[in-house]
């Protein structure tokens, strides 16, 4: 099997100041022209999740009410996966273009959380005009600006 080298861009800051995208300095020059994005696609690595046993799994018992009782992580956005690379949009509040800080509304890593690449959301290549998905999940926020204000507490069976 062929391995592959990923390297950091940056961390993830995630405290009571906010979210924010860290980049390290020698990769501040890729944020030129990035001026009129409103949001960013955030690849990030599940870094907790990251040992031999995490990876294994390849099916979960029932990780959100109403759905089937065993389902494969691909059907899923655990953190335990062969991979633990994961993916968040997010609104951009703030760009220091000097320090190579962006500022976010949210994201769903914990802090110091390395940060893999982000790209601009475009919604020509990003959004889908009316994607399907199982019943289970259909009463779900419709985009991330409800899931702010969604109760997800409600649909997890664990806690967070």
């Amino acid at each position: 099997m062929k391995h592959y080298q990923l390297k950091s861009i940056g961390k993830v800051q995630n405290d009571k100041c906010g979210a924010f995208i860290v980049l390290e300095p020698d990769y501040i020059p890729g944020l030129k022209a990035f001026d009129g994005f409103s949001h960013i696609n955030v690849i990030w690595w599940f870094s907790d999740c990251d040992d031999e046993q995490s990876r294994s799994v390849l099916q979960t018992e029932q990780p959100y009410k109403g759905a089937p009782e065993t389902m494969g992580v691909f059907a899923t956005r655990s953190p335990e996966r062969p991979n633990p690379i994961a993916l968040t949009a997010a609104e951009i509040i703030h760009i220091d273009y000097e320090k190579g800080i962006i500022q976010i509304a949210f994201i769903d890593a914990d802090d110091q959380t390395p940060v893999l690449d982000i790209k601009p959301y475009t919604p020509s290549l990003d959004r889908v005009e009316a994607p399907g998905v199982p019943s289970w999940c259909s009463e779900w926020p419709k985009s991330t600006e409800e899931s702010g204000d969604f109760d997800w507490e409600k649909v997890f069976n664990f806690s967070f």
